[in-house]
């Protein structure tokens, strides 16, 4: 008769019986309970490991079933150990690749606030500078330092504001951060708007044997900079107040789609349906780096308010997230419930939410730190082709091949007005002014509505060809727009 551990119901291999219980044990197994509990786990009295007698015995054989003996059983047996194997492996994989983007996230998190520091660090030295250079008013003190502690105190408050805000819950469009509520002095009156007429018009930007010009941006911080991605598929980086071209950037195999200045460098980015998006060095007039983030055509590009990533669209029904410095791709995800191709993405101004426009007409907003679909805007009935956030994060404005224009408020939630275009208007383009305060529309022509009162302010008609881009230049003192006519038009008073 073979002895049976008490505890694991198993030959034991150093067998050992407790005084206490007179049961037999494996050693090693009793030892652990011993040294957990103090006491016999059979019947609760107090053992030590001392008590303990070992018994001695010949090498146990643990017995087999009478069934594992044959040739099939026993293949069945190691079948089974090794499915067990594989399946353990399968586990471990799974978890590497849970834990790899759980570091890939934080490291992320970690850099945003890190970045924001250094902002919040930076805009109190220029704000203490600003101070000290102030002439003492009459009856006043001059100011004094702001102690370092205090200082420091500032920054991680910011900092754990910051992080509060990434992980925002379910309430997140009701307590959106407050922008652009503070109109420029500078911002050109609605009156003036209406009296813009075109100054100058520009054809010669791309090639003539292949024309139109698809795409359109300016730089955020010198608007005289205009970028623009052609249907010959180069990409133009053009001075407006020189009135000539900068660099023109080859190395896309198809037409350029999207076209994005970056704020702080003298970097542009570019995205065609040869599924590439790459980034471009201005003063060098190369291209620094290939991102291939897709498996079909790339649609929509947009740019992290850190300036450090881009979100891309693509008719293989993916977003993806992307370094610009590595050209690594951080995330890549898709909505498997709906199965249908992404038609332009647009990054929120506070870069936490983005939105995103496929074929079958749906809007979808998704929460960048779960990469999760956390709201859907359904109302239009074609194709969206383009998505617009305001500067102060409130609205969205989304236009598609139903000839229609729609404004959604995020804090509610819901359409609060449909503007509807003339039959067959195919909207191209839409893009707010940096105060907020103005709308343009690219398309079958150009249009500029007014934000709140959303009335037009002005039409223009002068691109023999489709308009396929439309930009405000600083305080909307000019506005640019591109076509399908090969042209770079301006307009101002």
């Amino acid at each position: 008769m073979s002895l049976v551990c008490a505890i694991s119901n198993e030959v034991p291999e150093h067998p050992c019986v407790s005084p206490v219980s007179n049961q037999v044990f494996e050693r090693r197994l009793i030892e652990k309970y011993i040294a957990e509990n103090g006491v016999d786990p059979i019947n609760g009295q107090p053992l030590s490991e001392e008590q303990l007698i070992d018994i001695k015995v010949s090498h146990p054989i643990r017995p087999k079933a009478p069934s594992a003996t044959s040739i099939p059983a026993i293949l069945k047996s190691l079948q089974d150990e090794w499915d067990a194997v594989m399946l353990h492996s399968f586990t471990l994989r799974q978890q590497l690749q849970t834990t790899r983007q759980e570091l890939s996230h934080a490291l992320y998190q970690h850099d945003a606030a890190c970045r924001v520091i250094a902002r919040l660090t930076k805009e109190v030295t220029a704000a203490r500078e600003a101070l000290a250079t102030l002439k003492p008013q009459a009856g006043l003190i001059a100011p004094q330092a702001t102690p370092a502690s205090q200082t420091a105190a500032v920054v991680s408050n910011s900092s754990r504001l910051f992080m509060h805000s990434l992980g925002v819950g379910e309430k997140r469009f009701l307590h959106l951060e407050s922008r652009g509520k503070t109109v420029p002095e500078d911002l050109i009156r609605a009156e003036d708007l209406g009296k813009f007429r075109q100054v100058a018009s520009h054809a010669g930007l791309h090639s003539a044997s292949i024309p139109g010009i698809i795409s359109l941006d300016l730089c955020p911080t010198d608007t005289n900079k205009v970028l623009t991605g052609g249907a010959d598929k180069n990409v133009v980086v053009f001075d407006r107040r020189e009135e000539q071209i900068v660099a023109t950037l080859k190395g896309h195999t198809k037409k350029v789609s999207s076209v994005i200045y970056h704020p702080a460098q003298s970097v542009v980015f570019s995205a065609s349906p040869d599924s590439t998006i790459r980034v471009w060095s201005v003063t060098g007039g190369n291209c620094v780096q290939v991102i291939r983030a897709h498996e079909a055509s790339v649609t929509g590009l947009s740019l992290h308010a850190t300036g450090d990533y881009l979100l891309s669209s693509s008719e293989d029904q993916y977003w993806a997230f992307s370094d610009i410095q590595t050209g690594r791709v951080l995330t890549k995800v898709t909505d498997e419930t709906a199965g249908c191709a992404l038609t332009c993405a647009q990054f929120h101004p506070d870069g936490l939410i983005f939105g995103t426009g496929t074929a079958d007409s749906q809007i979808k907003i998704w929460d960048l730190k779960e990469r999760t679909n956390v709201a859907n805007f359904p109302g239009h009935s074609g194709p969206v082709t383009s998505i617009a956030f305001s500067e102060n994060g409130y609205y969205l404005a989304t236009g598609a091949q139903d000839s229609s224009l729609k404004l959604w408020d995020l804090r509610k939630l819901k359409n609060f007005k449909t503007i509807t275009l003339d039959n067959n208007y195919e909207v191209k383009s839409l893009v707010f002014d940096q105060s907020g305060t103005y709308l343009a529309v690219g398309g079958s022509d150009i249009r500029v509505y007014i934000c709140k009162q959303w009335s037009e302010v002005l039409n223009f008609s002068d691109h023999s060809g489709l308009v396929t881009g439309v930009a405000f230049g600083e305080h909307a003192q000019f506005l640019a727009s591109t076509g399908m006519d090969r042209s770079l038009k301006f307009y101002s008073l």
